[in-house]
């Protein structure tokens, strides 16, 4: 990893307008950068807007505003040509291995398709040889070509999947919960194989995720994102290590320790209530109709985004000292 911005989100948003004239704010707001040879995790839970921010970005969804820059270059303003090679160098790893593949096509004419759209290889048989490849480095074999999608395992499918991906030799993947549908015994594989081709293939990865026991193995820094908004944002190892938003340290505690005397013991932080939907989200701090430390302050204020500590990043009333210090002095009035 360097210290080179591969990507820059700019307050991103991505509104879908529905019937009666209401608006769901999907994403609101987001700002975040990955640098290049990293993988960024963006964690929470289901209906966050952490798969729609993946999908805006790789330009599947039109954004409602903000700016998304690659290598310094705002994507918004490419020209057709621009937006070719950009498409080239930005692929998308699917959630669902079973709907990402045409069942129809063969396992050699999904991983051609993007090559032929993109005129990769005048001889066919050079094209040959790079799908071989590319199933070796996904932990398939050449006999696998020609087979059909319905043929293979849950496992075997997203390989099939991250073939295709690589196909156009790309610098940066978007992996949209790749690990999610499948068994837990065959989510270490796909994850440890993530983690070879980063390093053989110098790529960046946006890593999205609602398991954040197994965002920790692969992801540098992780960013936690809630109802349309992240939250916090630092490196792996600190985030668990030390969580600062209330939200982290809830999504912190659902995770099962392997030691049962720890387990027993242990405090747990569960959150009350549902998600509120991000077509009416809640005034001020959107988590705090579910916060055990929410104060009068985070009905009316939205939370300032900023640097507690070195590298870590949060957003919560908590850390604001204006915020506390007024909580308190009202707290001693009553």
């Amino acid at each position: 990893m360097t210290n080179h911005t591969l990507l820059e989100v700019k307050e991103l948003k991505k509104y879908f307008h529905l019937e009666k004239g209401k608006t769901l704010k999907a994403v609101d707001g987001i700002s975040f950068d990955i640098y290049k040879g990293e993988t960024f995790g963006l964690v929470g839970e289901s209906g966050c807007g952490k798969s729609t921010t993946g999908r805006t970005i790789i330009g599947l969804y039109d954004r409602t505003e903000g700016e998304v820059l690659y290598d310094g270059k705002n994507v918004h303003r490419f020209s057709e040509k621009e937006k070719q090679s950009f498409y080239r160098n930005m692929q998308m790893i699917f959630q669902d291995p079973y709907a990402s593949l045409n069942p129809r096509s063969t396992v050699r004419e999904i991983i051609a398709e993007p090559m032929e759209a993109n005129n990769l290889f005048k001889d066919k048989r050079k094209q040959m040889e790079r799908i071989y490849q590319l199933l070796e480095d996904v932990g398939l074999n050449r006999d696998h070509a020609n087979r059909y999608p319905h043929e293979f395992s849950g496992g075997q499918r997203q390989r099939i999947g991250i073939a295709r991906a690589l196909a156009l030799d790309p610098d940066f993947i978007i992996a949209d919960e790749p690990i999610s549908a499948l068994d837990v015994s065959v989510q270490a594989q796909i994850v440890n194989l993530l983690t070879k081709l980063q390093k053989e293939k110098g790529l960046t990865f946006l890593f999205i995720a609602h398991d954040l026991s197994m965002v920790k193995h692969i992801s540098n820094r992780i960013g936690v994102m809630y109802l349309g908004h992240i939250v916090e944002l630092t490196e792996s190892k600190e985030l668990y290590k030390k969580p600062l938003h209330p939200y982290t340290q809830a999504l912190l505690s659902a995770i099962p320790i392997p030691d049962p005397d720890v387990e027993d013991s242990r405090e747990r932080m569960i959150i009350q209530g549902e998600i509120p939907s991000p077509i009416n989200p809640p005034t001020g701090c959107v988590f705090r109709t579910r916060c055990p430390a929410a104060m009068e302050a985070c009905a009316t204020h939205k939370p300032k985004w900023q640097e507690v500590e070195e590298k870590h990043f949060v957003a919560c009333h908590l850390y604001d000292k204006e915020i506390t210090k007024e909580h308190d002095e009202v707290a001693v009035t009553k």
